[in-house]
């Protein structure tokens, strides 16, 4: 069976740079659109116009230097937002209008104060003003992971009549299960006339943890567009993470599903967002975490450096990382030690080895991590010349 391309929308100049404290100057949102497009992303959402004469001017700049990545910026479903984000897109080679209105009982009444049938209206006058100036709509029904389905379907196909090529169905509040969310994409599958004709998209939060599983749930059912940030950066605790989504796929090729992204860029364009933003990765953050690759158990350490795919199931060197970590601690054994020796140009005999051991265990008792230093000091104190 032929792999089916899966869109990457991503929004780190969106969603991603709306975490407090993350605002990014013109410049580094250019560098940074920049390598998003020479990782191989399909689209990417540079900023929401009217919200201020900074976001403007940014969106204005991406798309004079972007080539081949579709720009999209974001408005509501109001004239004047959809009128701005059309005036940031004239000199974009492939723009896109992304807009739309909250669909859930809970925003209607509480949020816009209105009813279905008034929402129902904007969002079909939204595509269609946006639709004077752009070829290409996405419409976002925010909040449709918590929107019953049958009123969700019918905003769908009303935003399809009026001309929207995109439908994105954000778990704005990351409250699904990935079940439920499966389901929903699949429901409007079924159900919409004319959904054939348009590319459904996945928007999941990660409120519940829950982002990249809800994601991979809805390109399961029917989605072929998955919204995410590099680091899963975003609003709250955050977005669907860009390489984890990439590399799941990639990961699980029965499911037939890939992107076009260089994987090997990977771990660059996730130091860039993050000096940019000032934001730091997580350690133990699936792909790009420093100890993605880190490996400190004896058993775990003794099995990666026998054969590496027992404890690691990607080869560093797919996502831009030179090599595994051995790193020593306390609970490592004589098979680490002697590969780090070995390492720094030290071949121990076994005799040679014990010896050492005895001394390393002593000093990674005091120390969380022992170093290369320490190695050749405990070297010199033993008077071994290996």
């Amino acid at each position: 069976m032929a792999t089916e391309h899966i869109f990457i929308f991503d929004t780190t100049l969106r969603d991603g740079e709306q975490v407090p404290g993350c605002k990014l100057a013109t410049p580094q949102k250019i560098e940074i659109a920049l390598q998003l497009e020479a990782l191989g992303v399909d689209i990417i959402e540079a900023g929401f116009p009217i919200s201020s004469p900074g976001d403007f001017n940014s969106v204005v700049e991406i798309s004079k230097v972007i080539k081949n990545a579709r720009i999209c910026a974001l408005s509501r479903a109001v004239d004047a937002d959809i009128k701005r984000a059309a005036e940031a897109l004239v000199y974009a080679k492939h723009p896109r209008i992304h807009t739309g209105i909250g669909t859930s009982q809970s925003h209607i009444q509480h949020k816009l104060r209105s009813t279905q049938d008034k929402i129902l209206e904007r969002a079909i006058h939204a595509v269609k003003y946006a639709k004077k100036f752009v070829e290409d709509i996405e419409f976002y029904a925010e909040d449709a992971g918590r929107t019953d389905n049958e009123y969700l379907a019918r905003v769908c196909e009303a935003v399809i009549k009026a001309g929207a090529t995109v439908l994105n169905i954000p778990d704005t509040t990351g409250y699904c299960l990935p079940e439920e969310y499966g389901a929903k994409i699949a429901f409007l599958r079924d159900n919409v006339k004319g959904i054939e004709n348009v590319v459904l998209s996945t928007h999941c939060h990660n409120d519940l943890g829950l982002a990249t599983a809800n994601s991979i749930a809805g390109i399961q059912h029917g989605a072929r567009q998955i919204e995410c940030t590099i680091n899963g950066v975003g609003e709250r605790a955050g977005n669907t993470s860009l390489e984890e989504v990439v590399m799941i796929m990639r990961q699980h090729p029965y499911l037939n599903l890939d992107s076009k992204v260089n994987s090997k860029l990977l771990n660059q364009t996730s130091r860039l967002v993050s000096e940019s933003m000032g934001m730091p990765v997580q350690p133990n953050k699936a792909i790009v975490g420093a100890n993605a690759f880190a490996h400190s158990s004896g058993i775990h350490q003794d099995g990666v450096i026998k054969r590496r795919d027992t404890y690691e199931i990607i080869d560093p060197k797919e996502v831009g990382v030179d090599t595994s970590k051995i790193v020593l601690t306390a609970r490592s054994g004589r098979a680490a030690l002697a590969y780090r020796f070995k390492n720094i140009g030290h071949n121990l005999s076994k005799v040679e080895l014990d010896i050492a051991y005895a001394q390393f265990v002593q000093v990674a008792d005091v120390k969380k991590e022992v170093n290369d230093e320490d190695l050749e000091e405990i070297l010199k104190r033993e008077q071994i010349t290996a």
